[in-house]
């Protein structure tokens, strides 16, 4: 098989790193939105915050970020607004583009739910530092567009 093909989806290996992959994704997904509860946060209001932390952006980029419609991320940043947590403002580039962007207060929220991000981390605690580098070199080939 050339290393362009898609693997054999009756393979037993390519069946089991599919499963433990999914398995992986559904830990993450219920203890991140667990992690974001105890900071008063929705999932979808905790991944929107750590974006707009780490930079402003327009409210069509975060849609195609998060994969959603715009009337989504509408909603979600008004949300974060009411709490403090995020702030609509003009693009200094093109003032008729709003940007979303992180507070003060929204900037540390982020670093306190990445910081209390463990499960994510405990996984990884029992694979040697080469182990962790091929781990994260073997993932970022297989989310690099092809």
């Amino acid at each position: 098989m050339s290393s362009g093909s898609p693997p054999d989806p009756t393979d037993p290996l390519t069946a089991e790193v599919v499963d433990l992959v999914g398995t992986f994704a559904a830990r993450y997904d219920r203890e991140y939105d667990a992690a974001a509860a105890a900071h008063h946060l929705t999932g979808a209001q905790a991944r929107l915050l750590t974006l707009l932390a780490a930079e402003p952006l327009p409210m069509r980029q975060i849609a195609q970020r998060l994969k959603c419609e715009p009337s989504n991320v509408t909603g979600i940043v008004d949300r974060l607004e009411a709490q403090g947590l995020a702030e609509r403002r003009a693009d200094p580039a093109d003032r008729r583009v709003k940007l979303a962007a992180a507070t003060p207060v929204g900037r540390a929220t982020a670093e306190h739910l990445r910081a209390s991000l463990d499960f994510a981390r405990e996984p990884l605690a029992c694979l040697s530092e080469a182990d962790r580098t091929t781990l994260r070199d073997l993932l970022r080939r297989m989310i690099s567009p092809h």
